[in-house]
């Protein structure tokens, strides 16, 4: 409601979950950073892109970290990984880029026959990702 991407506060929820937190408190927190944030946002909408590049490249820094726990033997996860990696800074979308490594993850898993790796939710969501895709102006 606020214009805040569905990736994002999925990922912002999740990284506490990862983090240990099982409880409510834990999305309690994020929902109040969320509105700290709304309110100081037009505040430090002053700081000029430049000054805050060095920030962004550390986190592309630890963002790229995980990358190294793919199993790139196995073709069906490489290329979706690769696709995500390669759409996000292509698209300057995080969440498309997700979106296009989803759907290839599942067209892949699908075409070689593995579709029994396929969980049910992942392929909901490259199927409203797709339908998202081709509605899009």
């Amino acid at each position: 409601l606020m214009g805040s991407s569905t990736v994002t506060t999925f990922v912002e929820s999740s990284t506490g979950i990862s983090e240990g937190g099982r409880t409510g408190l834990t999305a309690l927190v994020t929902a109040v950073l969320f509105l700290a944030a709304l309110v100081l946002s037009p505040v430090l909408g002053i700081i000029p892109a430049a000054a805050t590049a060095p920030a962004l490249i550390f986190v592309g820094v630890l963002m790229v970290g995980p990358v190294r726990n793919i199993d790139f033997t196995d073709i069906t996860e490489a290329i979706p990984a690769f696709v995500t990696l390669l759409f996000m800074p292509l698209t300057f979308s995080i969440a498309d880029g997700i979106a296009f490594g989803l759907i290839t993850y599942v067209l892949l898993k699908a075409l070689t026959g593995h579709y029994r790796e396929i969980q049910p939710v992942t392929a909901v969501l490259a199927l409203l990702f797709i339908v998202r895709f081709l509605f899009m102006q």
